[in-house]
C-alpha cells in the first residue's frame, strides 16, 4: 500500500540550527517514538530500527536510511529508507524530502514530504489507521524537535532571573517520554498462530503544538 504524507511545522531556531538537526540521524531518532540508530554504515548511511503500532498490531522494522541528496544552499535533504519486519511479516520503504525556509529572524518553517510503501501485516489494517498513527507520531516528533532546538543558549544572569515575572532555568521542566510493550504468541495445530501485543506510551511536560 502506497501513500504520501506531507507535513509542515515552524520552529524558533535559525535555518542553520534546524539543518544541522535534521541531517543528524541520531538526534532525529531521539525525537521519533520507537526509533533508534544502531550503527553508521558509511558517511551517508545509517542502520537502525523503528517500532510502529497501528491499532492492535505492533511491528518492529530493521533496515537502513541513506541521505541520497544534501543541498545546504537550498536547504533541502532527500532520504531513502528501507526496512523489513523483524518477524518476517512484511516490510516498508520510504523516500522523504525535507525543505527549510526562513520565515523570520530565528524562525524556520520545516516541510517534510514522504512517499511511503507499506507491505505485509500493517498494510492489511488500512490507509486510515496508518494515517492516524502517522499524525500522532509526527505530533510527538515536532514537540520533541522543538524542545531540542529551542533550548536556551546561555544561562540567565542573576539580575534577569530574579526579576518579577521572569522564568528562570530552574523553572524549566524537560520533556519526558516513556514507551513500553509486551507480546504473547501461541502456536496451535494447523499452522494457526494467535498473537496478542500491547504497546503503551506516556509523556510528561511535553510542549504544546500551536
Amino acid at each position: 500500500m502506497a501513500l504520501e504524507i506531507s507535513k509542515s511545522f515552524v520552529v524558533k531556531a535559525s535555518p542553520e540550527a534546524a539543518w544541522n538537526f535534521l541531517t543528524d540521524p541520531v538526534r532525529v531518532a531521539r525525537c521519533l517514538p520507537g526509533a533508534a540508530i544502531t550503527n553508521q554504515v558509511d558517511e551517508r548511511t545509517h542502520a537502525g530500527t523503528i517500532t510502529v503500532k497501528v491499532g492492535p498490531v505492533a511491528a518492529t522494522y530493521k533496515g537502513t536510511m541513506q541521505f541520497e541528496r544534501l543541498d545546504p544552499q537550498a536547504r533541502t535533504a532527500e532520504i531513502v529508507a528501507t526496512g523489513q519486519d523483524m518477524r518476517g511479516k512484511g516490510g516498508a520503504d520510504m523516500r522523504m524530502t525535507s525543505t527549510l525556509i526562513e520565515r523570520a529572524t530565528g524562525e524556520t518553517e520545516v516541510t517534510i514530504t514522504s512517499q511511503v510503501n507499506v507491505m505485509g501485516i500493517l498494510a492489511q489494517l488500512g490507509r486510515g489507521m496508518i494515517q492516524d498513527v502517522s499524525d500522532q507520531m509526527f505530533g510527538t516528533f515536532v514537540a520533541a524537535a522543538r524542545a531540542e532546538l529551542e533550548k536556551p543558549d546561555a544561562p540567565v544572569s542573576a539580575a534577569t532571573s530574579n526579576a518579577p515575572g521572569n522564568v528562570t532555568l530552574a523553572d524549566r521542566v524537560n520533556p519526558e517520554y516513556w514507551r513500553y510493550s509486551f507480546g504473547i504468541e501461541r502456536q496451535f495445530p494447523g499452522d494457526f498462530l494467535v498473537e496478542v501485543s500491547y504497546l503503551g506510551q506516556r509523556g510528561r511536560h511535553l510542549p504544546i503544538l500551536e
